[in-house]
């Protein structure tokens, strides 16, 4: 198309070729159970298959879409397949793209009130939108980050600051006054708090896992005792990280008995509800997330269990004054003379432009609503419940781990295998090159611990009893070749 006028794509077929788009993502969605759950290509075809350079004259878009289908989808791992039950199952709604396409349109560079302002205020409304259905206080007042990675890592940040060490001025290399600071958290953690200790320079060894009980919950008595012997040996406690629905197993830890400690000590109370923070909006599960409200920041995903695209996480902060003293840094550029009146995001972290993400999570909340949210978790909540009754009331498989949320451990045990690890990760395997299911792992207890997750938008009850009826129908088949 070496034709091509100066300029961006013409008005009438950016308008034609939007509609073809829709189209294309509609159909998708639309007949999304007829693809495999997992990509079923080798690696290095998807690059094998492309150019080796960028076109020296530009293509027309009817190609480029025809090989989205012809090219990308089949490199695709459907997360929005209502059969993805691995990891943690997530899903984006219609409704949610239509947010992320303005937000893409509008391209808002939300660093300052000035450079956007909807972005700056939608966020704020929002966000204390979702914090009212949580049934958090109102002195939570929220921030968005892409991830509970990063959410994290801001809080740990932020609570070194406030530990009062002057390392936001003189850093922490190079120093022989700092002692080893102290973060405590239980043994089924998720790793990204390994990684943030790593990324803010206080190293792994500044990490400390508290041991769990059969529930694998944090035991409060623990907590406290490692807290005391590190005191007790010159170290620095700053911050404690308890979780609501832990990655292994949706476990939950004493939140209330930590913040116990927490006050005792002085120490910055964090909790991780990366994962189940969105069925706080269930009035009959509020119960698990009993002390978070004492917590001076919390991270919640709504692209995790709210229907919302990747990505979108949210850091509550009881004082968010701390974070920004822990980041605000204005260089002269950037000063202006509304800086007292306004918030601006760029103050509240390491990122310096921010999206619009709070346009695609208040699409999703006007249109779902409070009600229509609440009743798809509860139902998610249901068919794991059910799920879990199916391998309870079997000979065949066994619960590893309680069921809080909609996430089910378990793994096959019929009678006379030997090797039961192999088996499950056989299983496993199986089912998951098939295409029809994806499911995930842990190591519960040391064992190979089979993992069912639902929280699709897309999922019903015929989703779940196809996966059911996978599993014997493989255990049967790998059994059957055991026997041999």
């Amino acid at each position: 198309m070496a034709d091509q006028p100066l300029g961006d794509m013409p008005t009438e077929d950016f308008r034609r070729f939007g509609y073809q788009v829709v189209d294309q993502i509609a159909e998708y969605f639309e007949n999304i159970e007829q693809l495999p759950v997992l990509s079923q290509i080798e690696p290095g075809s998807l690059a094998a298959s492309l150019p080796a350079s960028a076109p020296e004259q530009g293509e027309g878009l009817a190609d480029i879409l025809g090989d989205v289908d012809r090219l990308i989808l089949p490199a695709v791992t459907n997360w929005n397949h209502p059969n993805f039950h691995g990891l943690f199952s997530t899903s984006t709604s219609s409704v949610g793209v239509f947010g992320e396409m303005f937000a893409a349109a509008f391209d808002m560079k939300a660093m300052l009130w000035r450079t956007s302002p909807a972005s700056t205020e939608l966020e704020d409304v929002t966000l204390d939108w979702l914090r009212q259905m949580l049934g958090l206080p109102d002195a939570f007042e929220g921030i968005i980050y892409d991830t509970a990675s990063v959410s994290t890592m801001h809080a740990i940040a932020a609570a070194r600051e406030r530990a009062n060490l002057g390392i936001r001025e003189n850093g922490m290399s190079g120093r022989g006054d700092l002692p080893l600071l102290r973060v405590y958290c239980s043994e089924h953690v998720h790793s990204s708090i390994d990684k943030a200790v790593i990324t803010l320079g206080m190293g792994t060894r500044s990490l400390r896992k508290i041991e769990c009980n059969e529930r694998f919950e944090m035991i409060a008595r623990r907590l406290a005792e490692a807290i005391e012997e590190d005191i007790a040996a010159g170290y620095l406690p700053i911050c404690v990280i308890p979780t609501i629905g832990t990655t292994s197993s949706s476990s939950v830890d004493p939140v209330d008995a930590v913040a116990d400690i927490c006050e005792k000590y002085g120490l910055w109370l964090h909790v991780d509800a990366a994962y189940a923070g969105s069925a706080a909006i269930v009035p009959e599960i509020r119960h698990l997330f009993k002390g978070w409200e004492r917590a001076d920041s919390i991270v919640t995903n709504p692209h995790k269990w709210l229907f919302t695209p990747f990505d979108l996480s949210v850091l509550y902060c009881r004082d968010l004054d701390e974070l920004k003293a822990a980041f605000s840094l204005v260089p002269e550029y950037l000063k202006t003379s509304d800086a007292t009146a306004v918030k601006n995001g760029m103050d509240y972290g390491i990122q310096l432009g921010r999206r619009f993400r709070a346009l695609k999570l208040w699409f999703v909340l006007r249109y779902f609503g409070r009600e229509g949210l609440i009743a798809r978790i509860r139902e998610h909540c249901r068919l794991a419940q059910l799920f879990a009754s199916w391998v309870e009331s079997s000979d065949n498989f066994e619960l590893m781990a309680p069921v809080p949320f909609a996430l089910v451990c378990f793994r096959a045990n019929p009678p006379g295998v030997s090797d039961l690890d192999a088996l499950n990760e056989q299983i496993m395997n199986a089912i998951n090159a098939s295409g029809k299911a994806y499911l995930s792992h842990t190591k519960v207890n040391g064992a190979f611990t089979l993992r069912l997750s639902v929280g699709s938008i897309r999922v019903e009850q015929r989703h779940v009893e196809k996966v059911w009826k996978l599993l014997n129908d493989r255990l049967v088949e790998a059994t059957d070749l055991e026997k041999k």
